[in-house]
């Protein structure tokens, strides 16, 4: 007997008294009074009783999904039933039957039948008919239909079935997690292009074919006219252009200023390379070498002009100021990425992980919600990373155009908005105070003190010079030696007077310290630590 009915959310929720016994098989039937009624059901639920389907045709109500399902033909005085046999015979007076319906059109009626007849004798209409004929009489298709049907209902093949959807739902779930990206494919017919007259593009003028530059080689005949074509042609011996573009960025990232300065640029509208013969022979070089990079580095590093003195005398200043004829080595400020890798490479803090998603280490907070629109997007905040995350390399650290990491930003490193071959660089108060002041660096004063104090000696003066070798590799001068004992001495009385300035020094930045080693010179050393971090010859390639 069907009790109330209820619908909540495409949900029909039927109240069923049950007969008595042991209830082993349901029979759900549907049916309609209205000519043109459709419905599509999703989703089928007794209780907290598990189903199996009699009839494989509503298998799709039983996986749990509310995408798959199954369409009911219903007309009237043609109504559809559906057989589903419980998994544990059901006992009880009353049971929720909760039926998904989805994309419904029309009046509906349902009646629910239960048995306590064993499920070894159950079959669905389509299949007793199928039965009751004479073997002979039987076409191949019945035959086939009756022959699965049984194959469907012995218990191997059932939770063999099962054991295979289960499976092929945890790869498909596998497979979802697997970055997808899109390939573009040539045509097999190149498309016709014009010239569009005004840029009206139903305004077709001549017709014009792919090619290259005039002002360069033309492709060779032998070459396809596509992209497989154009990128054979980039590094031909022929064009002359791909090589001198790549080692002068070479040069650029070694020396600040590219030979050609307008690196971006190596057309009419850019400048004249100040070594036309040098630009010449490195790229040909660098060609013939089979485009190999690290010879490249190698030669460049190793030479005489990349080696000499970045001095700066009244002489060179008057006659060349700009460093324009090489007549000193390259003295130039690191880029911000390199500046917080080296900070934290220098402390031991650097994670060297390659490879994984974007990490989001220290920020200021509330910045990003200045600039994100909160009122279409509340969730839109900068959630901190933790643990690893706030130590991996800069090339990790997530970017948003419209907000960049401001401690990048401070060193002059771009929005993306376009791409930059070429970066200013600044020389800014709030540059200093950014290294004095970011967590970021603040935690790696804090390690680099540490490893000062832990790796160094014992006394002052081999702890300082450990600290200079970690981030100058160099050691320091008596002079600086000197100044800098100085310091420590007098950051250690300081911090020994106001222990809790120790304390609120040492607590910056969610890296524990080593609990062992004494919180007073932790901080004084944290202190000369930072000072080591913003020398201007720590930011400084020369």
């Amino acid at each position: 007997m069907i009790g109330p009915q209820e619908t909540r959310a495409n949900n029909i929720v039927i109240k069923a008294k049950l007969p008595a016994g042991k209830i082993t098989a349901l029979r759900l039937e549907c049916s309609t009074t209205a000519p043109s009624a459709s419905f599509q059901w999703s989703e089928l639920k007794v209780g907290k009783t598990k189903l199996h389907p009699i009839d494989a045709t509503h298998d799709s109500v039983l996986d749990n999904d509310r995408k798959t399902k199954s369409v009911l033909s219903v007309a009237p005085n043609k109504p559809v039933q559906a057989l589903f046999e419980l998994e544990k015979p059901l006992e009880g007076s009353e049971v929720d039957i909760t039926i998904g319906v989805e994309n419904a059109g029309g009046p509906s009626q349902w009646r629910l039948f239960a048995t306590t007849t064993p499920t070894e004798v159950i079959a669905p209409a389509s299949i007793v008919s199928i039965a009751e004929k004479v073997h002979a009489k039987r076409t191949a298709a019945e035959r086939k239909k009756l022959a699965d049907f049984r194959m469907a209902q012995m218990p191997v093949h059932r939770r063999l079935s099962e054991e295979a959807a289960a499976l092929k739902k945890q790869i498909a779930a596998a497979e979802a997690e697997i970055p997808t990206t899109l390939v573009m494919e040539e045509q097999k017919e190149m498309r016709p292009t014009f010239i569009l007259m005004r840029g009206a593009y139903d305004k077709p003028g001549e017709k014009v074919a792919a090619a290259t530059p005039g002002v360069l080689p033309a492709l060779a005949a032998d070459l396809p006219r596509n992209r497989l074509g154009l990128a054979k042609w980039l590094v031909s011996r022929e064009n002359p252009l791909t090589a001198r573009v790549i080692v002068n960025r070479f040069w650029q990232h070694f020396f600040g200023t590219g030979l050609v300065r307008t690196s971006e640029d190596f057309g009419s509208q850019g400048e004249q390379p100040s070594h036309p013969e040098l630009l010449d022979w490195l790229a040909v070089t660098f060609q013939e070498s089979g485009w190999d990079v690290k010879k490249l580095v190698k030669m460049i590093v190793t030479s005489e002009t990349y080696q000499q003195s970045s001095q700066f005398s009244v002489r060179s200043a008057q006659l060349d100021p700009m460093n324009t004829w090489l007549s000193r080595g390259p003295r130039h400020r690191l880029s911000a990425e390199v500046i917080r890798d080296q900070a934290l490479a220098a402390s031991g803090l650097l994670v060297e992980k390659i490879g994984g998603p974007s990490v989001k280490p220290y920020h200021p907070p509330g910045l990003y919600e200045q600039v994100v629109a909160q009122r279409d997007n509340p969730k839109a905040t900068y959630q901190q990373g933790s643990g690893d995350d706030l130590h991996r390399r800069s090339l990790y650290t997530y970017w948003k155009r419209s907000v960049p990491h401001p401690g990048m930003l401070l060193f002059d490193a771009p929005f993306r908005e376009t791409c930059a071959l070429r970066r200013s660089r600044s020389n800014t108060p709030l540059q200093a105070l950014n290294l004095m002041n970011d967590p970021t660096y603040v935690e790696a004063a804090r390690f680099l003190a540490q490893r000062m104090i832990r790796e160094g000696g014992a006394s002052i003066e081999s702890r300082l010079t450990h600290g200079f070798r970690l981030l100058l590799a160099r050691k320091p001068s008596q002079q600086e030696l000197q100044v800098l004992t100085a310091a420590v001495e007098r950051s250690i009385r300081d911090f020994t007077k106001d222990a809790e300035a120790a304390k609120q020094l040492l607590s910056l930045g969610e890296a524990k310290s080593d609990d062992k080693l004494p919180p007073v010179e932790l901080a004084a050393y944290t202190t000369v630590a930072s000072t080591l971090i913003n020398l201007d010859e720590t930011i400084m390639k020369e």
